[in-house]
């Protein structure tokens, strides 16, 4: 938990201004959301890799590994950033991401020994926790960009040094206090498992995964949202400068990060009485209501905190009940390899819409961007609505 309020600060105070810093390097805002394309990416290619390691030698090697090099990332941000060379800071925010793989995957180490019917509760205390840092990520990012501007910084790269902070810390926290290790305690660290490639360790995994309609719903429900959420997360800012409301984007970002962590508990009980379909649904439903308050919000401030709000609150139901169903659904001997590649597809899909998300403002608006995560959220609904079908004729 202590982790994952250090890890989260880092990745939420760096990445909350990607997107401006990026702006004011190219002068344009058609490629601002490469630098959070890449960090999804960056986690995307570390989220296997670093799952079989944690199943090789325990999740405090896997951990801990990732945080070390995401906190080398941000070093190389602040410098690309610094120098205003745009493919050094890409590069930067992509090694930066592997930190945000081992964000991701500190949720199932709380699973390890949780019993079935506090699963989510377990992953959504961790969830939530990271609420701390995530909130005053982003506003520690405005507070320390001013301070390095006044120290002679270029104007949003300062907020790279809480991202190299926060990582260490995380890191730290996890190698010193981790102990007993939680995924040898139950039975699942295996020395022999195969170091694959990432392409061959996730094909492998999803051989596993696909039979499973309840581990492939879990897999898809939370890479589906993951890519509503970025679309519109990312662009947020840059359609608030784009009306004179820059200062305030921070604020919208800590509010949207509030409604993704801050209700975690009661989401996680909800889903452990309720059951995770059913929270996949609820989720789906509250996805879709956040973007349509972003559509309708037009250039209000006020509305616009209110749709990202929800939008956060969504995502975190589908996070934290596709985390359990997920977990649940596999023996232990399939479990972490398939952690990993739902991991692998959540990045890839946000990093799929950090890249493209800057490409429809700039074409069609932000607005756009808004419908097109409507969409997915009735997807999800859609999908979860079969599944809980065919599980009650099953068990009528």
């Amino acid at each position: 938990m202590a982790a994952n309020a250090f890890g989260f600060a880092a990745f939420i105070a760096v990445l909350a201004v990607a997107g401006l810093l990026a702006s004011e390097i190219l002068g344009n805002d058609s490629l601002a959301g490469i630098p959070a394309a890449a960090a999804t990416l960056g986690a995307a290619t570390a989220a296997t890799p670093l799952a079989l390691r944690s199943k090789r030698r325990g999740r405090r090697r896997g951990l801990w590994l990732g945080y070390t090099i995401g906190a080398a990332g941000a070093a190389v941000a602040l410098i690309g950033g610094q120098l205003g060379v745009f493919w050094i800071l890409v590069m930067g925010m992509a090694v930066f991401g592997v930190g945000n793989a081992s964000n991701m995957q500190s949720r199932f180490a709380a699973s390890d020994l949780a019993p079935e019917q506090g699963r989510a509760r377990a992953i959504a205390m961790v969830v939530w926790v990271g609420t701390i840092g995530a909130v005053l990520g982003s506003p520690a990012a405005l507070w320390i960009n001013r301070i390095g501007v006044e120290r002679g910084l270029a104007d949003w790269v300062a907020p790279s040094l809480l991202g190299v902070a926060g990582f260490v810390l995380a890191g730290g926290v996890i190698v010193i206090f981790l102990r007993p290790d939680p995924l040898e305690l139950a039975g699942g660290v295996d020395p022999e498992t195969p170091l694959d490639s990432p392409i061959h360790g996730a094909w492998r995994s999803w051989n596993a995964v696909w039979p499973n309609a309840r581990a492939r719903l879990a897999i898809v429900a939370m890479a589906v949202s993951q890519m509503a959420m970025v679309a519109v997360m990312v662009m947020t800012p840059l359609h608030m400068k784009d009306h004179g409301h820059a200062e305030l984007s921070t604020i919208v970002i800590a509010v949207h990060v509030l409604g993704m962590f801050g209700l975690s508990p009661f989401v996680g009980r909800w889903a452990d009485r309720f059951g995770r379909v059913n929270a996949l649904r609820i989720g789906a439903v509250i996805l879709g209501a956040g973007t349509v308050a972003a559509v309708a919000a037009g250039y209000v401030p006020g509305l616009l905190f209110a749709g990202l709000f929800l939008l956060g609150v969504g995502w975190s139901f589908s996070l934290i009940a596709g985390s359990a169903l997920l977990t649940e659904s596999l023996p232990m001997a399939e479990r972490v390899g398939a952690q990993g590649l739902a991991d692998v597809t959540v990045s890839v899909f946000g990093a799929s819409a950090a890249l493209l998300s800057g490409f429809v403002k700039e074409m069609a608006g932000f607005h756009w961007l808004a419908n097109f995560a409507t969409i997915t959220a009735v997807l999800i609904f859609i999908a979860a609505t079969r599944v809980g079908r065919s599980e009650s004729r099953i068990a009528a």
